[in-house]
């Protein structure tokens, strides 16, 4: 069973350098078509598939500290399978 977690993104502080899109193994980060309070495109995270695994690649690559990430411990892994 693959890890599974998520990622809750503090919209108004990303700044949309992509930093996180590039690096993100699962390829599950995009641009949104809005933007926020600043200005910018902040990044989103696209789970339509549940495809985040909650590496945390993201949050150590991001120079502006907008990610806070989660990762289903593996008992509830196994329960949720």
């Amino acid at each position: 069973m693959a890890a599974r977690g998520t990622v809750v993104i503090d919209r108004d502080r990303c700044k949309g350098c992509e930093l996180c899109v590039t690096a993100c193994p699962q390829h599950v980060l995009h641009l949104d078509d809005a933007y926020n309070a600043r200005g910018y495109r902040p990044v989103r995270l696209d789970e339509d598939e549940n495809f985040c695994t909650g590496c945390g690649v993201c949050a150590v690559v991001c120079p502006d500290v907008v990610f806070t990430v989660y990762r289903m411990p593996k008992a509830a892994r196994m329960r949720a399978a």
